[in-house]
């Protein structure tokens, strides 16, 4: 999806600036962002534990963590070097602030594990770090390199944040409706492990017995199972849904400073997609 991005924002904003065909720097811009999305998500398996990633065991699990790890950097590292090579300093401030954000959001989340009174802001905050991040950064470096006003560059990174958060909450909410079979990990995994999302802090402002459960870290038998059925009746999915809506509509606002065209129809479309995945 992110180098997705990074070429339809690059082709619709150069259209603004009058490039007839994209630049090396929009197509290694595409390579290194999916570089360090794949690093981060090694890491991420690591500190989660998890062993199946999209219906596929995981780098850990089939190598080691040590090997993870040493793979995770090595990724980090070498999008790093392109990154450098580019030789744009906005650019690079832009990208290596997204590896910062990726620790930070990890910190956020470990050191707030089974606590119900993470707020709706802070859970934006931690999905920002982890999610939105990267995505803007896409967005907006390549419209950096199409040359246009930094105001058109700017709604684009507003863009690419508002799309990486709808898109957060719309992976938050199928962790509670799908199956493990459609996942391709755990359902509602995040919960087992005490990480609070947005279902959850929706279904809590109802639910006092939610609580009590998620606090006791799930100690009782069935009370995971409890809690999910808690999330999925007690307005939480119904609540998070409007969540994402309401981001996805602010993402398509943001399109209208671009000239209509296909790129930006199919930019649209992605935000649409996303969303059609909850409906």
């Amino acid at each position: 999806m992110r180098p997705g991005l990074v070429f339809l924002v690059s082709r619709a904003t150069a259209e603004l600036a009058g490039l007839k065909e994209l630049t090396v720097e929009h197509r290694r811009l595409g390579e290194i962002i999916e570089m360090i999305h794949t690093a981060s998500l090694i890491h991420d398996d690591v500190l989660d534990e998890s062993d199946m990633r999209r219906g596929k065991e995981t780098v850990h699990e089939l190598f080691g963590t040590r090997v993870a790890v040493l793979a995770g950097d090595f990724m980090f590292a070498q999008a790093s070097w392109y990154l450098a090579n580019l030789e744009n300093l906005q650019v690079i401030k832009l990208i290596s602030q997204v590896i910062k954000d990726f620790a930070s959001g990890e910190i956020k989340q470990a050191s707030s594990l089974f606590d119900c009174d993470v707020e709706l802001d802070d859970y934006l905050l931690k999905s920002y770090y982890k999610t939105a991040s990267l995505v803007a950064a896409s967005t907006k470096g390549a419209a950096i390199f199409s040359k246009v006003e930094s105001e058109v560059a700017e709604q684009m990174y507003q863009f690419g944040k508002n799309l990486g958060l709808s898109f957060q909450v719309v992976d938050d909410i199928l962790d509670f409706t799908q199956s493990t079979e459609q996942l391709g990990k755990p359902a509602a995994n995040d919960l087992a492990k005490g990480n609070i999302t947005a279902p959850v802090i929706f279904a809590l402002e109802n639910e006092p017995r939610l609580r009590e459960i998620i606090e006791s870290e799930f100690c009782e038998p069935g009370s995971l199972e409890e809690a999910i059925e808690i999330v999925r009746n007690r307005g939480g999915i119904k609540k998070a849904q409007e969540l994402a809506k309401e981001k996805g509509e602010l993402a398509l606002k943001n399109l209208n400073c671009l000239p209509r065209s296909g790129f930006r129809s199919a930019l649209e479309d992605m935000v649409m997609f996303n969303l059609e995945r909850i409906d």
